[in-house]
C-alpha cells in the first residue's frame, strides 16, 4: 500500500515533466484531509462515478432517444468511451491518467434529457435568467446540486478537474468562466477534448449505419472511412457487413488516436514544453491533430451533419423532445406545487426558474416522458 509520499514519488518518476501531478493541485474549495493511499484525482474520479448525475447518464440521449432501441449509444456509454480513449492517449504521452479519466467521466454530467435539443430549449426558456449551457451545468452539478456531504454542497472536486470541465471546448462548446480565465488548461484536459470528438465521430458512424440513416456505400466519399474500409476489406474477404463496419470504425479510432499522440508529441518538442507552467502559459492548445488529420476529421464531421444530424428522423425526435421540455417547464412555472416536495424546499435558496431548469436538466429521457404523461395524460396515475 502506497503512502501519500510514495504516491507522490511514484508520479514524479513515472509521469512526464509537463504532466499534472496530484501533489501540485491547487486544491479543493473546502479543505479536506486527503486519503492515505488514493491521490486527489483518484478520489475525484470515484466521487464522480458514485454521483447521482453520473448514474442518470445511462438513460440520457446521445442522438437517439432511449426508446428508439437498446443498441444505440447513451450519454453513459459515450462517457465511458471518452474515458477509455483519454486514458490510452494520456498513458502514451506520460500524462496523468487519473486526471484525464476524472475530467472525461464528468464532462457530460450537465446534459439534459434529449441531447442537444433539450439544451437548446432550456437555453431559450432561461434566456432572461442566465441561460443554459451543459458544460456550465456540469460544473453546477459538482459544485452545488449533488448533496451528499455534511460540511458542504457538491462533490468538492479539485481545481484541475473543475477547470477541465469548465474549459471543455469543442466546435459546439465554447463556455467562458471568470474563475478559470487567464491560462490554458492542463494537457490532460486538452486530451479529453479530442477524445470526446473521436468518440462521438466513431459511435455516431456506428449508430447511423445501424439505424440505416447512413448507407455504407455513401461513405466512400469520406476519405478516412474509405482508406480504412479498403484496408480492412482486403484482409477480411467474405466477412459480413457488420464485421466490416466494426473493424473499419475500429481502424478510424486507432488512426485518429495515433495521429493525436504523434502530433502532440511533435508539438511538445517544437514548443519546448517542459513543465505544467509551460502548458498553462502557452496560450493555445498543445494537443492537436496533424494538418492532414484535421482535414479528414472535418470531412467526416460534415458528412455526419448532412447525413445524420440533419436527417428527418433526428429532426423529428428533436422537435418532439423540445415540446416535452417546454411544456414541462411552463407547467412547473405556472404552479410550483407540481414539483416534488424535495425540490420545492430549495425554492428558499434558488430562483424558481433556475430550480425548475435544474430539475428538468437532471431528468433522464425516460423520467421526462413519464413526468409528461403524469401531468398531461388524464388516464395516467400521478
Amino acid at each position: 500500500m502506497y503512502t501519500p509520499l510514495e504516491t507522490s514519488e511514484y508520479e514524479s518518476e513515472r509521469l512526464a515533466p509537463y504532466a499534472m501531478k496530484s501533489k501540485g493541485t491547487r486544491g479543493r474549495r473546502y479543505s479536506e484531509q486527503e486519503h492515505p493511499y488514493r491521490t486527489a484525482f483518484q478520489r475525484d474520479r470515484d466521487r464522480i462515478i458514485h454521483s447521482s448525475a453520473f448514474r442518470r447518464l445511462e438513460y440520457k440521449t446521445q442522438v437517439f432517444v432511449y426508446h428508439e432501441g437498446d443498441y444505440y449509444r447513451t450519454r453513459l456509454t459515450h462517457t465511458i468511451e471518452v474515458a477509455q480513449i483519454s486514458r490510452s492517449a494520456s498513458r502514451v504521452l506520460g500524462l496523468n491518467e487519473d486526471l484525464s479519466e476524472a475530467i472525461a467521466l464528468a464532462h457530460d454530467l450537465g446534459h439534459p434529457p434529449f441531447g442537444h435539443s433539450g439544451e437548446k430549449v432550456l437555453n431559450e426558456l432561461m434566456k432572461d435568467h442566465g441561460g443554459f449551457e451543459h458544460n456550465k451545468q456540469s460544473l453546477r452539478i459538482v459544485d452545488h446540486i449533488e448533496n451528499r456531504y455534511p460540511d458542504f454542497r457538491g462533490l468538492n472536486l479539485t481545481y484541475e478537474v473543475r477547470e477541465g470541465m469548465a474549459k471543455h471546448v469543442t466546435e459546439y462548446d465554447k463556455p467562458t468562466y471568470e474563475e478559470f480565465q487567464g491560462t490554458s488548461p492542463t494537457l490532460e484536459a486538452q486530451i479529453v477534448d479530442f477524445s470526446d470528438a473521436i468518440a462521438y465521430n466513431s459511435h455516431d458512424l456506428d449508430d447511423g449505419i445501424t439505424s440505416e440513416m447512413i448507407d455504407m456505400e455513401s461513405l466512400k466519399e469520406v476519405r478516412i472511412w474509405e482508406e480504412n474500409y479498403k484496408r480492412i476489406n482486403q484482409g477480411l474477404n467474405n466477412f459480413n457487413s457488420n464485421i466490416l463496419k466494426y473493424q473499419t470504425i475500429r481502424g478510424i479510432i486507432n488512426q485518429q488516436v495515433t495521429d493525436l499522440v504523434e502530433q502532440t508529441r511533435k508539438n511538445i518538442d517544437e514548443y519546448g514544453i517542459r513543465s505544467v507552467d509551460d502548458v498553462r502559459n502557452f496560450g493555445e492548445k498543445i494537443a492537436s491533430f496533424s494538418s492532414e488529420m484535421r482535414l479528414m476529421d472535418r470531412e467526416l464531421k460534415d458528412f455526419l451533419k448532412k447525413n445524420m444530424y440533419d436527417h428527418y428522423r433526428v429532426i423529428r425526435m428533436e422537435d418532439k423532445a423540445g415540446r416535452f421540455i417546454r411544456e414541462l417547464f411552463m407547467a412547473y412555472l405556472k404552479r410550483e406545487g407540481l414539483l416534488p416536495p424535495n425540490v420545492q424546499k430549495d425554492l428558499k435558496i434558488v430562483e424558481k426558474e433556475r430550480l425548475i431548469c435544474d430539475y428538468i436538466a437532471g431528468m433522464t429521457d425516460r423520467y421526462a416522458l413519464q413526468e409528461y404523461k403524469k401531468l398531461f395524460d388524464p388516464y395516467e396515475r400521478v
